[in-house]
């Protein structure tokens, strides 16, 4: 069942007086349980992707839906609503909060529900238990690692337990014990809790990880699927 699905996508910006075409008519859809790397060369189109997914950004024309809703048709509260229940972005910069404890972070995003104190403190708990970081809760971003504090992003991107997880670059800033260490949480995250996975990414050894590889040349995209097929080393 495709949980993701894009039809006939058309995107372009404005730059300066000139109009640049990212997408002229791009349809893909990720199916539900997947865990698809999107690779291609700067420029091509794969931050993009994400942005539309999860609405931060919409189509010059066409169709994005994620889980049946329409999401290219939503107002910016329905939007926000939206993507509190169902999506889990990790950003590039991590995006935390400096002034904010790791719990803190993480529980950001459950403001935005009508969780009560205590059910949000025990949702926290839990992601940041399964990021292997229950002993860091207190801790300020400054006092953890690179590693540390991209697993905190993804604590914070599945807290609110979404359909969908988004993630740009999450190993490109880190050295390769901790990029192991992200690497092998997402495969936990797609084959023990069955989320959809979704990261954009130039690391090969990222690619190798995921069930299929997608590659992005001038926003067209060539499926390739993985030789390992997500298998774990």
């Amino acid at each position: 069942m495709a949980l993701v699905e894009i039809r006939d996508v058309y995107k372009s910006f404005r730059r300066e007086a000139q109009s640049v075409e990212v997408y002229t008519g791009l349809s893909i859809d990720f199916q539900e349980g997947s865990f698809t790397a999107l690779m291609g060369p700067s420029g091509s189109g794969k931050s993009t992707l994400l942005n539309l997914v999860a609405g931060l950004d919409k189509p010059t024309s066409g169709s994005v839906r994620v889980g049946g809703a329409e999401v290219s048709a939503m107002n910016t509260s329905q939007l926000a609503a939206w993507r509190a229940r169902t999506i889990g972005f990790v950003f590039q910069s991590y995006n935390l909060l400096p002034v904010l404890t790791a719990h803190q972070n993480v529980e950001l995003p459950l403001l935005l529900t009508n969780l009560g104190k205590k059910d949000r403190a025990e949702r926290v708990a839990i992601a940041l238990g399964v990021v292997g970081l229950a002993d860091r809760m207190d801790h300020y971003p400054r006092q953890l690692s690179g590693g540390q504090e991209q697993r905190v992003a993804i604590a914070r991107a599945i807290v609110a337990d979404p359909q969908l997880i988004l993630l740009d670059e999450p190993t490109g800033q880190l050295d390769a014990k901790s990029s192991e260490d992200v690497l092998s949480l997402l495969q936990r995250l797609n084959g023990e809790f069955n989320k959809t996975v979704i990261v954009v990414t130039h690391d090969a050894n990222a690619a190798e990880r995921a069930k299929t590889t997608l590659h992005l040349e001038k926003g067209v995209l060539v499926e390739r699927q993985a030789m390992l097929g997500g298998a774990t080393p």
